[in-house]
């Protein structure tokens, strides 16, 4: 017999995980409840609406994909460190990095969810150019260097979805961005 409720945080960990290889289809409140092995009403117990569900699901990838990032980040002392940690991060082979995709596609009808990446991609930049900004760049270079970095970051992540990572991967990476930002 099943357990009656799960935890919040387990429907939210199977959630993204589900959200991230199907999208919105993905999330079938029915074979998520089996997984969980509890009754579905436990799902309503936490969240009022699909639609919610989404939108912490929306939260738990800014805490996870931006905050503890910048957190990690944080723990070294010089700027340059923190930007070299944070390359380390975020080049890294992510499991989950359809997340993204599918969250801005559900995005073009759910307007609190586009502000939310909106303001993510507005945090990475602005964390970015204030690194930038501490190794002795110019306003206008660590903007435009900032903007550069996280859209070669999304593109590198489109190039490498379904490719194997490797320790070359990350010296190429680097040997890309020291193009336009001294490492």
């Amino acid at each position: 017999m099943p357990k009656i409720v799960a935890q919040k945080k387990d429907w939210v960990k199977l959630g993204y995980k589900l959200f991230a290889k199907s999208g919105i289809s993905g999330i079938v409140i029915e074979k998520m409840s089996k997984q969980l092995n509890c009754n579905k009403s436990s799902f309503y117990w936490h969240f009022k609406t699909k639609k919610e569900f989404i939108h912490q699901l929306a939260n738990y990838w800014v805490d996870q994909e931006t905050k503890k990032i910048i957190t990690l980040t944080n723990t070294e002392e010089k700027a340059s460190e923190k930007l070299h940690k944070l390359l380390e991060i975020s080049y890294r082979k992510m499991p989950y990095l359809d997340f993204v995709l599918y969250l801005k596609r559900y995005a073009i009808k759910d307007e609190e969810i586009s502000n939310i990446i909106d303001s993510v991609d507005h945090q990475r930049i602005n964390y970015v150019y204030q690194l930038l900004k501490d190794m002795g760049y110019s306003n206008t270079d660590a903007k435009v260097k900032s903007s550069l970095l996280y859209k070669h970051l999304i593109g590198y992540y489109e190039l490498m979805r379904n490719k194997k990572h490797d320790e070359n991967s990350f010296k190429e990476v680097k040997e890309e961005i020291s193009q336009f930002i001294d490492l």
